[in-house]
């Protein structure tokens, strides 16, 4: 955990809870009044600060409240989808988002331009960069290239890095070890304890989203147990544990 002076925004996150409040299209929550609603809902439950992705989205959740706002914009169906270019980065900083989400993993860009330059436009909108990695190699390029904060959000989504049923605690440990940003654990958190287990491991903190703020998730997940208990005796070990 980085000891040196921090930009307020992150410094108010240290040691806390960051929740995800995302609904994917088509779903009935996928409206920015809802995720407005879902983020003030969090924020009473004691949430530190909020991460939500669509400028409508972002606008309405900035126009609520003063926590720390971590924005992102998700554009296209495959490969480099969170913030994936330059303009993207400004148009989220310019919803009010202090900290712009991207994705900085190594695979390529949809514009073909270089990560560098979507850095650059948000240090130039006035907001920070939490760089979203999949490896440790990626990690330590975005430090290197000025991120602001670096999170695991997607490892075990990408080619190169483990696909898991929990949390990449191992690589939440090796950034925290090598890097003097913050490192900050997402990705597959589901509970308290992992979200605790994540801190402990070194994260600066941490970020929750389908295990607080996906109901058709979770419903999913009551219903697969609730149905596998149901099973006759003798079928229920065909049944596949729940995540």
């Amino acid at each position: 955990m980085t000891s040196h002076q921090l930009p307020s925004p992150i410094e108010r996150l240290r040691g806390r809870l960051v929740v995800s409040c995302q609904a994917y299209p088509g779903e009935p929550l996928r409206d920015p009044d809802a995720m407005r609603r879902m983020a003030l809902a969090a924020l009473e439950g004691g949430a530190a600060g909020i991460r939500a992705q669509g400028l409508a989205d972002l606008r309405a959740i900035r126009a609520a409240t003063d926590a720390p706002l971590i924005g992102l914009w998700k554009d296209g169906a495959s490969g480099v989808v969170i913030t994936p270019t330059a303009e993207h980065v400004r148009q989220v900083a310019a919803t009010g988002a202090e900290i712009v989400a991207l994705d900085a993993t190594a695979r390529p860009r949809p514009d073909g331009r270089p990560l560098a330059e979507s850095f650059a436009a948000a240090h130039e909108a006035g907001a920070l960069v939490m760089a979203d990695v999949a490896t440790f190699e990626e990690g330590l390029r975005a430090a290197e290239s000025g991120a602001d904060l670096v999170g695991t959000t997607l490892s075990g989504y990408t080619d190169d890095s483990p696909h898991l049923p929990g949390p990449d605690l191992e690589l939440v440990s090796r950034l925290a070890a090598a890097l003097d940003v913050p490192v900050v654990a997402e990705g597959r958190i589901h509970t308290p304890a992992q979200a605790g287990s994540a801190l402990e491991a070194g994260a600066f903190a941490v970020v929750v989203g389908t295990a607080i703020t996906h109901p058709t998730t979770l419903t999913r997940w009551f219903a697969a147990e609730v149905d596998a208990a149901h099973r006759p005796p003798s079928r229920r070990a065909a049944v596949p544990p729940s995540r």
